[in-house]
């Protein structure tokens, strides 16, 4: 093949049935796998490499620790390293109100699972750690399990005067994250180890950022109680949102001023630094830590004007010093949160592994993702016995990670060693900071998944199925919560992806002139239909939930109806039989009467003809196109038929069949009648070809579609064949070929040839004249068959009798 300047190309080959690309590509005849027992035993097989592999995938921190480079990434990593620290306490102290839990277990998840992490994780940007998503998702599961009603101890819940004994409930809910931690890491590393990594692919990505943006609005909603100053009533289940805005407006005119304006002044600077960091950040150095200057300054004030005590101020209150002792998270609550830990599973993983893959793809590294969720999972394990709650990565926290110039997660370990610190000797420092700080924090940091709204134009532009399942997802979880609303969401994704497979577009395709194409002809002007082929195609795969659809599309836009055919064609056979029989009983009788009249034989085979001759013209007249009799056809008046004999008359050309010739037209042996009188000449001409018609009916056009002869099926979009598709294939080839139109399959792949055949639909023979490697290959196989019957094409275009 050349290529010329032009961008032309010519090729000249042979036309290619699969059977003939077999010998020419030598189709391999075996797998290039080892079998599997081969496989299973090299699984199994001990050696020193193995080993060493096997050690170095699951500890991957072996693998580039002993190479790391201090001169080229220490620097980076110290720097990203501490801006990523900073930036952990501000986050983890206002994520574990999310998670309605005190502050300094927010520090805690900042600490002990980033240490696991840095061991066993395969991504060298990430920061893992709090994140509101997984936070307001722990919170709903800590508070539908840990309610403020359960620790009533005295007051009447009716007049308002209840009192809730707070250290009992936080120490509770502290026991109910850790066993939801312990199981979500059980999961994980369940998953990782079977290798389910590939169960992220379910979640689109307008589910993810549909999902999250309705998790960023419930993040708004739970925190807009500490901006304003009030207590309002905790709701769980279905429209628990709704309630909560309810009560939340009902609550406003008893907000606290001072905790307003605290909240507004500290929403104005947190955002205005952060548009400066954003608008400024080639030219620094590193990003101004706001958050943590906020938080500083933020606690000082409130220490010396007394927040608190004067102002009402709601504060974080004492924050303990020091590490607790790890222990054993509570068994007996793990049935309980089991059911809410597989969405957490998901949704954790999901994000980790999108934030992973893009920093990977960036820097030219790869992922393992199931690698990925082992580590998340023993991260949480490890975490579950110091008393943190589920992590995962922080989209904010790992931009600057990588922006800092961090290399690898010894960044992460910098980031520990700060929050470490923070809570052995300054985490009491910060008793008296407002609550209103942290939920601006928050607040804050959900710019980025606010920004998601902007999806909805821009879906609406591109793909409105994407934008449904956008709007799905973000409705179902605003009002059925969080985990319920994950599940609608996924299973109104998949349903869309059976909708689509199941009402695929269907097609004929028309030749583009002068090319070997063969495109959609409602989509292309230019696309010329062929005569007597009709190209069918379809924009999904054939399965059991679209397979009868497809049949009927198919006879649709061919415009042949198998059933009415096959009805006529027997109608028209029964006739003929009945006419037959009549004709051989009247036969017998005339014979009779000729052994007894002979001088009447003349008189009676001359009326015997008149009558064939009438009952010929009405048989060849009811012939649909279609059906007839086209193969085999006779020249009455040729040479080659010695039993017809030529009248004084012009030479006139009758279609028939060879089975008609005894029976219709025949003598009393079986011969064709002497007496036999041509009609008049008539001629039928043929319909020209319209391929606008054609488009406005939807596919073939009526005349051309009695013209039929081939049905070529395009399965270039086939991806698997089922017993369903299997079936429907053969009845195809059967019904069709009853009304002698020859069906064709063309470009499939190898794997559907090979499970063409495992399905038994053909016969070897079959198999080898009707698939074919490409529709072109098809149509000329078509042609050239046709043309070796030129002389019934002419004919069946202009009949003369």
């Amino acid at each position: 093949m050349g290529v010329p300047s032009s961008g032309e190309f010519c090729v000249q080959r042979k036309v290619l049935a699969d059977s003939a690309l077999d010998e020419l590509g030598r189709r391999r005849t075996h797998s290039t796998k080892p079998p599997l027992a081969q496989r299973v035993k090299d699984s199994l097989r001990c050696s020193v490499p193995g080993l060493k592999r096997a050690v170095l995938k699951w500890v991957p921190v072996l693998s580039w620790l002993p190479q790391y480079s201090i001169r080229e990434n220490a620097v980076g990593d110290i720097v990203s390293g501490l801006s990523v620290g900073i930036m952990h306490l501000p986050q983890g102290m206002a994520y574990a109100l999310l998670a309605s839990l005190t502050p300094v277990f927010g520090l805690y998840t900042s600490l002990f699972p980033v240490m696991i992490y840095f061991i066993f994780g395969t991504s060298r940007h990430i920061s893992i750690g709090t994140f509101a998503v997984v936070s307001i998702m722990v919170g709903s599961v800590t508070e539908k399990f840990g309610p403020d009603s359960n620790f009533v101890v005295g007051g009447n819940g009716t007049n308002g005067t209840a009192v809730v004994d707070i250290d009992a409930r936080d120490a509770y809910r502290v026991q109910i994250s850790c066993a939801l931690t312990a199981v979500v890491g059980v999961l994980q590393i369940l998953f990782g180890l079977v290798r389910f990594g590939f169960v992220v692919t379910y979640l689109s990505e307008p589910l993810v950022r549909g999902y999250t943006t309705a998790v960023a609005v419930q993040v708004l909603l739970s925190q807009l109680k500490y901006v304003v100053g009030v207590h309002t009533t905790r709701f769980t289940g279905p429209l628990s949102q709704v309630y909560t805005l309810i009560d939340l407006c009902s609550l406003l005119p008893k907000t606290n001023i001072a905790t307003l304006v605290i909240s507004i002044v500290a929403l104005f600077v947190l955002i205005l630094v952060k548009e400066l960091n954003t608008y400024y950040r080639k030219k620094l150095p590193m990003s101004i830590p706001i958050e943590l200057i906020v938080l500083i300054v933020a606690t000082i004030i409130s220490y010396f004007a007394k927040f608190r005590t004067h102002y009402g101020v709601d504060v974080v209150g004492a924050i303990p010093s020091g590490l607790k002792a790890p222990r054993v998270p509570d068994g007996n609550l793990f049935i309980l949160v089991f059911p809410d830990a597989f969405a957490i599973v998901i949704v954790a993983y999901a994000i980790s592994i999108s934030i992973s893959k893009t920093m990977a793809l960036k820097h030219g590294y790869k992922v393992d993702s199931n690698q990925e969720l082992v580590a998340l999972g023993l991260s949480n394990v490890f975490g579950a016995f110091f008393q943190c709650y589920v992590v995962t990565a922080s989209l904010s926290r790992s931009l600057v990670q990588e922006s800092a110039g961090g290399k690898t997660q010894v960044a992460g370990v910098v980031s520990s060693i700060i929050v470490l610190i923070t809570i052995l000797k300054i985490g009491s420092l910060f008793a008296e900071l407002p609550k209103a700080i942290l939920a601006t924090i928050v607040f804050v940091n959900l710019k980025g998944m606010f920004k998601q709204f902007n999806d909805i134009p821009l879906l609406w532009k591109s793909n409105k199925m994407d934008l449904m399942i956008w709007s799905v997802t973000w409705v179902a979880t605003i009002l059925l919560n969080l985990d319920i609303g994950l599940a609608v969401a996924v299973v109104f994704s998949m349903l869309t992806v059976i909708f689509r497979i199941q009402l695929p577009r269907y097609s004929i395709l028309g030749h583009v002139p002068g090319t070997e194409l063969y495109v959609d002809m409602d989509a292309y002007e230019e696309a010329k239909l062929i005569p007597g082929v009709t190209i069918f195609r379809s924009s999904a795969t054939i399965c059991y939930t679209n397979a009868e659809m497809y049949l009927e599309a198919l006879q649709e836009k061919s415009g042949i109806n198998i059933i009415e055919q096959l009805t006529e064609k027997k109608k028209l056979e029964n006739k003929l039989k009945r006419q037959q029989e009549k004709e051989k009983k009247k036969a017998k009788k005339a014979a009779k009467k000729l052994q007894v009249q002979p001088c009447m034989q003349r008189t009676f085979v001359e009326s015997k003809h008149n009558r064939y001759e009438s009952m010929s013209h009405e048989l060849m007249n009811e012939f649909p196109p279609c059906l007839s009799p086209t193969e085999n056809q006779v020249d009455v008046n040729s040479e080659q038929n010695p039993s017809v004999k030529k009248k004084g008359k012009k030479h006139q050309t009758v279609l028939v069949s060879p089975t008609e010739v005894g029976p219709v037209y025949g003598g009393f042996d079986g011969q064709v009648n002497s007496a036999y009188q041509m009609d008049p000449e008539v001629s039928d001409a043929c319909p020209a070809d319209d391929d606008n018609s054609a488009r406005e009916n939807g596919g073939v056009k009526t005349e051309e579609r009695h013209r039929t002869h081939s049905v070529i099926l395009d399965l270039s979009t086939t991806s698997f064949v089922d017993t369903v598709t299997a079936k429907t294939l053969n009845n195809i080839f059967r019904d069709f070929g009853e009304i002698d139109v020859s069906v064709y399959i063309a470009g499939c792949q190898v794997c559907i040839v090979q499970q063409l055949k495992r399905a038994g639909i053909f016969s070897e023979s079959i198999l080898l004249n009707n698939l074919f490697v490409t529709v072109h290959d098809a149509v000329l196989h078509t042609l050239e068959r046709q043309a070796q019957k030129n002389v019934s094409q002419e004919l069946s275009c202009i009949t003369k009798m």
